[in-house]
């Protein structure tokens, strides 16, 4: 048992309450918490929304698209709802076993042969999600943990929009909703690729910030470590909360920093070296950053200050972009095929992410982040 969990039950009601629609924020179309890496979305899922889920009798499937990034995230969506099928499959066949039936219908349709990825082709993605529904007898709640993973192929692209469409088909026949949808992502501009255009899957629906961990998280990490530590050398619960604003609101940065310096005996105070070595681990990160960026071509820095600066509306080989990065690295002509040189490097070394459908984005909003400060304070 993890003595430093913290649960966020209210938080989690909230949520499933706006996926049934009796919140304030109604998400019957779906639910998208966007937050940076590792401020603790995926634990929030695992350990507080997915128990609350299933108080309510729901049933989850939960897919996280970085399990396996070799794998198309079509193939990872398709895989979690046929072992979710199967499960249930069991589940019913020991029913009726144990009552003696002579047949049910269900479980002679929908055959799946798991040695191959996919679905059968004359079945649908809606098709299964309902026949899913009538096995289990309750909504279903299908979490897909960094779903902006599934911009990057078309066919992932293609199973969020048969996602969209079943919600559709398998909710307009009842009151309440029997599919209910929830994704994360770790990088915003991504995951809004999925909600701010006609052409997505999910046209209209709110992308809401993944609300972080805040001052009443620190303060009971901190009573819990304390209760470890000697009386005379505690840490502080300002210090504390301040590091972890330092961290970005990341517990297990958090964790790591408290933990080195609670190995530290001869430290005459925790919370001075805590904030010490904070302002350490913060200066190494963007250090790394500066080292990364002033590795690159004049011309790659040119492409990375546009999509920076501009975010979703930039147009990287527009003629007013090659007339800016021209300006920039101060040469006289610049074709279009060099600037899609320096852009592919840029995806080559992880810079940059391009979606199924062309847009472009950065990849780390930390980095982001670290330019804006170098650049524009």
């Amino acid at each position: 048992m993890d003595i430093l969990a913290f649960k966020r039950a209210n938080l989690a009601q909230a949520c499933c309450d706006s996926l049934e629609g009796k919140g304030i924020a109604n998400a019957r179309s779906g639910l998208f918490l966007a937050g940076p890496r590792r401020v603790g979305k995926s634990t929030f899922l695992i350990e507080d929304l997915i128990p609350e889920a299933e108080s309510r009798n729901w049933l989850i499937v939960y897919v996280d698209l970085w399990s396996d990034q070799k794998m198309d995230p079509a193939v990872l969506i398709t895989e979690a709802i046929k072992t979710s099928i199967s499960d249930q499959k069991s589940r019913v066949g020991k029913l009726v076993e144990q009552v003696k039936l002579q047949k049910i219908n269900l479980l002679k349709t929908f055959e799946f042969d798991f040695s191959k990825p996919g679905l059968p082709g004359n079945i649908t993605l809606a098709d299964a999600l309902s026949y899913l529904i009538k096995l289990a007898g309750k909504p279903v709640l299908l979490i897909i943990d960094e779903a902006q993973h599934a911009l990057s192929t078309s066919d992932g692209i293609n199973a969020m929009f048969a996602i969209k469409s079943a919600r559709d088909q398998i909710n307009s026949v009842s009151r309440t909703p029997d599919l209910m949808l929830t994704f994360t992502g770790s990088n915003r501009d991504k995951l809004a690729q999925l909600v701010i255009k006609k052409d997505q899957p999910f046209f209209g629906a709110e992308l809401i910030p993944f609300p972080l961990l805040g001052r009443d998280y620190t303060d009971f990490v901190t009573e819990k470590v304390n209760q470890a530590l000697a009386a005379n050398n505690q840490f502080n619960k300002d210090s504390v909360w301040e590091v972890f604003q330092l961290t970005g609101h990341r517990p297990e940065a958090l964790r790591q920093l408290m933990g080195r310096v609670a190995l530290n005996h001869d430290a005459e105070s925790f919370s001075d070296l805590l904030k010490q070595d904070a302002y350490v681990w913060h200066g190494q990160i963007w250090e790394e950053f500066e080292h990364d960026f002033n590795g690159l071509t004049l011309l790659q820095q040119a492409v990375l200050k546009v999509l920076i600066l501009e975010g979703r509306s930039a147009s990287l080989f527009s003629e007013e972009s090659v007339e800016r990065y021209r300006q920039e690295i101060q040469q006289e002509s610049l074709s279009t095929s060099t600037v899609q040189m320096a852009v592919q490097a840029l995806r080559d070394q992880g810079f940059i992410w391009q979606s199924s459908r062309g847009a472009y984005g950065i990849e780390d909003e930390g980095f982001a982040e670290w330019f804006r400060h170098q650049f524009q304070s």
